[in-house]
């Protein structure tokens, strides 16, 4: 007898339709599955026998061959249980193949029957509808998740025994959206999500550091803040997502899906709307930050795209897990080979970073009551943790200096600093200029300007390519920091609601490359 039903697994975080096929033989029992399965598909082979022999069916005592194809794709996790279930009971006879037909089964099987949730639902959906299956069969835990993908049919299932039922979840509820308090509540548990109460009205001073913020949000170029303890750069960029436009549906769904196959979504009821928010501890280990494992899953760099990157402290991060940041900070990606398959993680990010000018922390921001007590060489070796190459691709380095008593005595008086909306609604003014420049390509920020884009958009006013040569003379700029220049001055012209990039934008520009400007020793 034979039969066969579909499934899928995650492949990076798109979906991998597998079709697990069934053969029930005479001969003395056995039960075997093959196609490069992973110790937890292994193990399932308990967990269905028990499952269906606790739920009254018959578990057929002959040799039972279970084949997960295409047998050269690497499958783990618990996900096939239901569907290895579902195949085993159709071909002996005990459930009609109609009532699974065209269908995806995925789920996890405890040994009463039950159906437990798995990860990366979304991605598995998504590509069970590609694939033109008319419905997904799938713990009931999970059916929230898998009717954001419209066009399909969900078949929420809390026990083996209901795998004949018709009930579905309402076509209504396919295009719901996330709950504005499912969201604060998310970022409040730490989830990852900027937190809806912080606001830059907040933060008194700082006029120069915020107008920075603004312009790094509007062409998605990465910054690093550089300052003494105590000047608020944590807090500031803290609140970096609050003036970054909501996610549209592409960019939701996208983020969704690389939430889902971490398995971090949290039971959450509609896709994520706000940008990501990420800020690992410096003890991050290359792999965390970037992903890996023998079956790669996503790391800190892809949970944060389409969001913030928060470095705090960047030269306390190992060196080694600093490097591996400059390919996915240049393509917007990540690739992790393995021998089997090479997997690609989406990682468009906004990098944010912060250090102070010394280990101690007041280097060149001296006061009679506090000094520098670092020597030269404990400078040296502190700055030496950021590679050049590395500091080539922050495009803006901004100077944090101390707040002064008038900004205190401002907070007294009542007066009011500039909001997170109004920060906002510049950026997404700049944006919007940037939409209309470069279209729908693949080009949507200034910050990814790059070679033949670069010279036919950003275009300069008499004089300015001189003043320029000059600057690229005295501060002995790499060609990559130029282009940075560049770059930042075309986001500044943006904000200005100005087609040419006129001199106070390059001088505006070159402010912001503060480790150029002057060196720290």
């Amino acid at each position: 007898m034979f039969g066969k039903v579909y499934s899928a697994c995650v492949q990076g975080i798109e979906g991998r339709l597998i079709t697990v096929e069934v053969d029930i033989a005479s001969g003395l029992p056995q039960f075997a599955i093959v196609g490069l399965p992973d110790s937890a598909i292994r193990e399932s082979m308990e967990r269905v026998r028990a499952a269906i022999k606790n739920c009254g069916f018959s578990f057929p005592m002959q040799r039972i061959t279970v084949n997960l194809a295409p047998a050269d794709v690497r499958k783990e996790g618990a996900s096939f249980d239901l569907a290895i279930a579902a195949a085993i009971l159709v071909t002996s006879g005990q459930v009609p193949a109609e009532a699974i037909a065209e269908t995806l089964l995925i789920g996890e099987l405890a040994l009463d029957g039950a159906l437990r949730p798995v990860a990366g639902v979304l991605s598995m959906v998504d590509e069970a509808r590609r694939s033109a299956l008319s419905s997904v069969t799938l713990p009931a835990l999970n059916a929230r998740e898998a009717s954001l993908i419209g066009g399909i049919r969900v078949r929420p299932l809390r026990h083996l025994l209901e795998l004949t039922g018709e009930e579905a979840v309402p076509a209504d509820e396919r295009a719901f959206r996330a709950a504005d308090g499912d969201v604060a509540a998310a970022a409040a548990s730490g989830a990852g999500f900027g937190e809806a109460a912080l606001d830059y009205a907040d933060v008194f001073g700082q006029l120069h550091a915020k107008r920075a913020l603004t312009i790094a949000a509007a062409g998605m170029h990465n910054i690093m803040l550089v300052g003494p303890p105590g000047t608020g750069k944590t807090m500031l960029v803290r609140r970096l997502p609050t003036i970054l436009p909501e996610l549209d549906d592409e960019e939701a769904l996208e983020v969704t899906k690389l939430y889902s196959v971490a398995g971090k979504l949290g039971g959450r009821s509609g896709l994520l709307r706000q940008r990501p928010f990420r800020a690992p501890h410096h003890t991050i280990s290359a792999a965390g930050l970037v992903g890996g494992g023998s079956v790669p899953k996503p790391g800190e760099c892809s949970l944060a795209h389409r969001g913030v990157l928060f470095l705090d402290e960047m030269p306390e991060f190992s060196r080694q897990s600093l490097e591996v940041l400059r390919q996915p900070l240049e393509d917007r990606h990540i690739t992790i080979g393995r021998a089997r398959a090479v997997f690609t993680f989406p990682s468009h990010v906004l990098l944010a970073a912060s250090m102070n000018p010394c280990p101690c922390g007041y280097y060149g921001a001296e006061t009679p009551e506090r000094s520098c007590s670092c020597s030269p060489h404990k400078v040296a070796h502190y700055l030496s943790r950021l590679s050049g190459p590395l500091l080539d691709r922050i495009d803006m380095q901004v100077d944090v200096p101390r707040i002064g008593l008038d900004d205190l005595a401002a907070v007294s008086h009542g007066h009011t600093s500039l909001s997170s909306a109004e920060m906002r609604a510049r950026v997404e003014a700049a944006r919007a200029m940037q939409r209309m420049r470069y279209g729908s390509g693949l080009l949507p920020f200034n910050g990814e300007l790059g070679g033949r884009q670069l010279r036919r958009h950003c275009k300069l006013e008499p004089g300015v390519e001189k003043m320029l040569q000059l600057a690229f003379q005295t501060l002995a700029l790499s060609v990559r920091a130029h282009e940075r220049i560049l770059k930042i001055a075309r986001t500044i012209a943006d904000l200005e609601g100005s087609d040419i990039i006129r001199m106070p934008h390059v001088a505006e520009a070159l402010q912001y490359r503060s480790l150029d400007r002057k060196p720290l020793l």
